[in-house]
């Protein structure tokens, strides 16, 4: 199922735990306003393709992948992305100058995670590990 011009369920539910991974209608719709909304509007403005890392996780995927049981990925409302030849906090800058809209939005060590949801809140934060921990502050660099 195409969601927009560039972007497919298939490639917002890929998985390799090997585990179903089949959202309902309700995470379909969630899918395709991340991709209407933040994904398409990033990859038309960049000209090059946003490799998406994780989208869509079904409650089996999410546990097998260590996800929190909150994620937003439950609901189909974030995606882990790349774009090569960027890193992840020039991604974040670059939704953040396109004036996109988003809830969330994590400058994480090796990719970006943003995410869309019904209120959005405008969330910036940065991940970084300290001490094997995974640490989280609020803002991006810029």
């Amino acid at each position: 199922m195409q969601l927009t011009a560039n972007f497919k369920l298939a490639e917002l539910t890929v998985t390799n735990t090997g585990l179903p991974n089949v959202p309902t209608k309700a995470e379909i719709d969630s899918l395709r306003a991340l991709a209407v909304n933040v994904l398409q509007p990033l990859r038309d403005a960049l000209g090059k393709p946003v490799i998406v890392n994780s989208a869509f996780r079904g409650e089996a995927v999410n546990r097998q992948v260590g996800g929190v049981p909150t994620s937003q990925h439950r609901k189909g409302q974030a995606a882990d992305i790349r774009v090569a030849g960027m890193t992840p906090t020039q991604v974040c800058n670059r939704i953040i100058d396109l004036g996109l809209r988003f809830d969330q939005l994590i400058d994480e060590p090796t990719w970006t995670h943003v995410s869309f949801a019904p209120k959005n809140r405008q969330q910036e934060m940065t991940a970084r590990r300290v001490n094997g921990r995974m640490v989280y502050t609020a803002g991006i660099k810029r």
